[in-house]
């Protein structure tokens, strides 16, 4: 027996495959982010969260999908009224259209589905404790998601796989922490019977890359890869038994370079010859929109010209572009020009120097920010921009931390005192992308991106049930004392293909 699939027939494959099931010979999952629960330090719990803030895209996946119970007819209905019922009433129930663009604003969070007039279950609604309750109400390490068919690192999988995956997925990262898991902990030969492909495209986008692949706003040239040769020379060498010359050739990790625009190989992810090189936050303390002062160096400030900004729940910096399914919160997946929501005030811009030499970044991007507030609790986002030289902007990963985490998910909550300076440490990013000559690596900084993600109201309160918000006057310090950075793995030049 063997599964293939790519979104929720990836994630089931992902449960299913960790029962360890005799006679299961090998599956594929592909785009199987929101089947993950807990692994390392992620705590996403199916992607419900990032960086402990929910994500806004499940309420759209509820209205959908939490079909309201259908029509019962009596025993005795007639055949003749059951065929004329039939052309009214669609047993795949399709709900009335919402635009969500309004919906989401809705508060408290926990309402929305009752504003759009969804249907009640287990996302607010009142629930058996037996179920795991609402789960708009459960925290990052509810003991209730493990109770369910996530995937959690106390788990493990021993069988062959073939995972595909992609940047512009919902939880590339966190897909990749799972891959490594896996090749770390299966059985004897199973471990190095694993590979990976990293494909620059959106949620289960494999087979639609062309010659001229645009994912989002940017060109990332010919993506197009056999995915299908691939998949059955697998299938043939597991369930036949059959030798496959595809899969021979095949390198453990198979990943797309943007910019460079082609496909790489490696026998571990990151590459095993990649090296961290950390770049420096700075300004003279106006680092705000893109025409500000903000520089990225590979030297940290000496002293201290903190950058401040206003976080207005009520006025978030909206999402554009990023890592989600098609279709759900914010528009469509992929990257996208950032430059109109550098415009605004409450987002601080920081870029390097124009590059005089190529740069590959390949494998993590961990943000570390020193920040103080004068609220109790709010949230600090993240992205990693590629500018070109003409002045585009195009993501390349992004995130957010709510403060209260910080210390960790499993952890007691922990709260800010107005004024102090905290350290937080973002988990790690990822992406594999060539910064050619004159590009610049830019890092973004704000409290918001909606609807992405749920707006913190900044009270230190349970957020999901809350109507009023208040504002935070947040700070971003940045010297040697405070090295706010962002820690990258770069493939040396002369290990990089031409």
């Amino acid at each position: 027996m063997a599964t293939t699939g790519c979104s929720s027939t990836a994630e089931w494959q992902i449960g299913v495959v960790a029962r360890d099931i005799p006679g299961y010979a090998a599956f594929n999952p592909q785009g199987f982010g929101c089947g993950v629960g807990r692994i390392g330090p992620f705590y996403e719990q199916g992607n419900w969260y990032r960086g402990g803030v929910f994500m806004m895209y499940n309420v759209n996946w509820f209205y959908g999908n939490q079909k309201p119970q259908r029509p019962l007819f009596a025993p005795n209905t007639s055949q003749e009224d059951l065929i004329r019922l039939s052309k009214s009433w669609d047993l795949s129930a399709r709900m009335p259209p919402v635009d969500w663009s309004k919906a989401y604003w809705t508060l408290p969070v926990q309402d929305i589905l009752k504003a759009v007039g969804g249907p009640k279950g287990v996302f607010a609604d009142e629930m058996p404790v037996a179920t795991g309750g609402r789960m708009i109400q459960r925290t990052p390490n509810d003991p209730a998601w493990y109770r369910g068919a996530l995937f959690h690192d106390d788990k493990t999988i021993n069988v062959p796989g073939l995972w595909f995956m992609s940047y512009y997925d919902i939880a590339i990262a966190a897909n990749l922490e799972l891959y490594n898991f896996v090749r770390r902990t299966a059985k004897g030969e199973v471990r190095d019977q694993q590979w990976a492909i990293i494909a620059p495209v959106g949620h289960c986008q494999f087979t639609r890359a062309t010659e001229k692949t645009i994912v989002g706003e940017r060109d990332m040239g010919d993506a197009r890869f056999n995915y299908q040769e691939i998949m059955y020379g697998f299938f043939d060498r597991f369930l036949k038994g059959e030798k496959s010359s595809v899969l021979d050739a095949l390198p453990k990790v198979t990943y797309y370079t943007m910019g460079l625009n082609k496909w790489q190989g490696a026998d571990t992810w990151p590459p095993k010859d990649v090296q961290p090189i950390t770049f420096f936050l700075g300004s003279g303390g106006k680092a705000n929109t893109l025409n500000g002062d903000g520089v990225v160096s590979p030297k940290a400030p000496e002293t201290d010209k903190p950058d401040r900004f206003t976080y207005d729940p009520m006025n978030p910096v909206p999402t554009r572009g990023g890592y989600r399914s098609t279709g759900n919160a914010g528009g469509v997946d992929g990257s996208y020009d950032q430059r109109k929501v550098e415009e605004r005030p409450d987002v601080l811009v920081y870029s390097s120097a124009p590059f005089p030499e190529g740069l590959e970044v390949t494998g993590t991007m961990t943000p570390t920010l020193y920040v103080s507030s004068d609220v109790k609790d709010t949230d600090f986002t993240v992205k990693v921009i590629d500018v070109y030289p003409d002045g585009r902007a195009f993501t390349l990963d992004e995130s957010i931390q709510r403060m209260r985490y910080r210390d960790g998910y499993d952890k007691p909550l922990v709260w800010m005192e107005p004024g102090k300076v905290y350290k937080v440490v973002f988990l790690p990013l990822t992406t594999s992308n060539y910064f050619d000559v004159g590009h610049r690596l830019r890092v973004e900084i704000s409290s918001s991106n909606f609807p992405e993600y749920e707006r913190n109201l900044n009270t230190g309160g349970r957020n999901y049930d809350e109507s009023k918000g208040i504002v935070a006057h947040n700070v971003v310090h940045h010297s040697v004392q405070y090295p706010s950075s962002i820690t990258v793995t770069v493939k040396p030049r002369q290990a990089r293909a031409k």
